[in-house]
């Protein structure tokens, strides 16, 4: 098995530290939630959010990609993604329906784990349009938060909120296609490759 040399072993980098950081925003996001405090939710979410964009951004930026890191950003994206959603329709803030289209998703991509274990297929790498749904998702969840509090900001917050919600859902469906494509493509070059030998 061949080793990137442009991914480390390390454990404690920058950008594994923020994606840990992410997730102990967690749990702080959801008292925040629970006890009505729906601004200071949004602050915490919008943290959650830079974290997200900078773990990324200094781990290619500075060569600290590392294979924890590989495994635990999706993690604590898909932790993060699920517990906004489930906080944001709890409050509603967020229509229980596109709850269920975006958990979807991932159980579309959930279904196929199984074959990709078995045949130990290789995951394929998260691209551009991939990262664009994680960051229009992560833009809109504490837009639509604070658009569920009465002030000047509500229009504004709403309005960007949605756009960013609907182009990330679309784009959010389109890497589960995409990922499906590939696993399919991947299934058939290995076919291909066993019926030459």
């Amino acid at each position: 098995m061949s080793v990137d040399p442009g991914v480390t072993s390390r454990l404690l980098t920058v950008p594994n530290v923020l994606s840990i950081v992410r997730l102990l925003l967690l749990p702080v996001f959801v008292v925040l939630l629970l006890t009505d405090r729906l601004l200071w939710a949004a602050a915490v979410l919008a943290v959650a959010s830079l974290t997200d964009y900078l773990d990324g951004k200094i781990a290619r930026g500075y060569g600290l990609e590392s294979r924890f890191g590989q495994l635990l950003d999706p993690i604590a994206d898909r932790l993060y993604i699920a517990t906004t959603l489930l906080g944001l329709a709890w409050v509603g803030a967020l229509p229980w329906w596109l709850l269920v289209v975006l958990v979807a998703r991932d159980a579309f991509i959930l279904s196929m784990a199984p074959l990709v274990t078995r045949l130990r297929l290789p995951i394929p790498p998260v691209d551009f349009v991939g990262k664009a749904a994680t960051f229009c998702l992560l833009g809109a969840f504490p837009l639509l938060l604070v658009g569920a509090v009465d002030g000047w900001w509500t229009a504004a917050s709403l309005v960007v909120g949605w756009a960013l919600t609907w182009w990330g859902t679309v784009l959010y469906w389109v890497t589960g296609l995409i990922y499906a494509w590939q696993v399919r493509d991947m299934l058939r070059q290995r076919r291909t490759t066993t019926a030459v030998r």
